[in-house]
């Protein structure tokens, strides 16, 4: 293996990121086979050499890329001061130290990768590696031809132009449309700000994919690791990963994590998954239950007693307090 920069190292070894990586070097908290290095840019082979934080020796951590469907009501970064949901909350899941490529939106749900490498998150997440963004988005309004053009156009965000977006409508739904808009960059707000632009304001927002990986079969709120053949096709279009050797493959952590309702669960989200059939306007969402909290509610009793609940037992109990046949009848 050839030498790398100190700090990419750490990074990769699941310490923190690089630019935290970098505070640590300059502290002198760093040792390359017993030298104190403070200074950056330095570079060490992680194979041959012996790198200490702390005193500490470290080790990389294998290379780990995946995908999640990020659901509403959750934000991307790692921690939140006003205590929200964030990506944290599922991805600690994986086992290893990884962060979203990118983010969403709160309010955004959709493909969001994530990793352990940072040349692969910088690739895919800056402006110049021209990976595609494809967004699903509901709109106000009809959309013509002639705000369709609107959507099309170049606009201001942060004092920088945007590159024009590729959008075409995919369906109306009476005075709504659904449009698909296709970004080669990831300014903030940047589908919600050409919907105000074009009169048209976004009322629901997905993103679809990410540099072509999608998020097809993945029900909000789960994840899964990248196929080789994916890990390969984004190699001979955007040049990253660098290498394919020595990283998680799939299936060697989903046996792992933890179950899927923890992780909603972990969500606080007051909207359970399930259809809308069962909802609080209809009959059934009046007197029933939902079949998730019907199933929560029905696991309570076997977690907080011994006793049994299969049907014999319950018979035998309920015929044990019947009356004698010299008891009057209950009225």
């Amino acid at each position: 293996m050839a030498e790398e920069r100190l700090q990419k190292i750490l990074a990769r070894a699941g310490l923190s990121s690089r630019r935290k990586a970098e505070s640590l070097i300059s502290s002198g908290r760093v040792r390359v086979d017993g030298r104190v290095i403070t200074e950056l840019g330095t570079k060490a082979n992680p194979k041959k050499s012996t790198i200490e934080v702390d005193g500490r020796r470290i080790e990389p951590e294998p290379l780990c890329y995946g995908i999640l469907h990020k659901p509403r009501g959750m934000v991307t970064t790692l921690s939140d001061p006003e205590g929200r949901p964030t990506a944290r909350d599922i991805l600690r899941q994986v086992g290893l130290r990884v962060v979203p490529v990118g983010r969403l939106d709160f309010n955004t749900s959709g493909a969001l990768l994530f990793t352990n490498d940072g040349d692969f998150a910088q690739a895919l997440a800056h402006a110049r590696g021209n990976a595609s963004k494809v967004y699903a988005a509901k709109v106000q309004k009809i959309v013509d031809e002639k705000v369709l053009a609107r959507w099309q156009e170049s606009i201001g965000i942060d004092g920088k132009k945007t590159r024009p977006a590729e959008v075409r409508v995919l369906r109306r739904e009476g005075p709504k449309t659904w449009l698909e808009v296709t970004l080669k960059e990831g300014k903030k707000h940047q589908v919600r700000a050409l919907g105000e632009h074009a009169g048209t304001p976004v009322l629901r927002l997905s993103r679809l994919s990410h540099a072509g990986i999608t998020t097809d079969g993945l029900p909000p709120g789960s994840w899964r690791l990248l196929s080789i053949d994916e890990l390969k096709s984004l190699k001979n279009t955007f040049g990253v990963p660098e290498r394919l050797r020595g990283i998680v493959e799939p299936g060697s952590i989903e046996r792992k994590a933890a179950p899927r309702k923890r992780v909603r669960s972990g969500l606080n989200s007051k909207k359970p998954h399930f259809s809308t059939r069962n909802g609080p306007g209809s009959a059934a969402g009046s007197r029933k239950t939902a079949p998730g909290e019907k199933a929560k509610s029905s696991a309570k009793p076997a977690l907080s007693s011994g006793r049994s609940s299969s049907p014999k037992a319950s018979d035998r109990r309920s015929s044990s307090k019947r009356p004698s046949r010299g008891s009057s009848p209950r009225r």
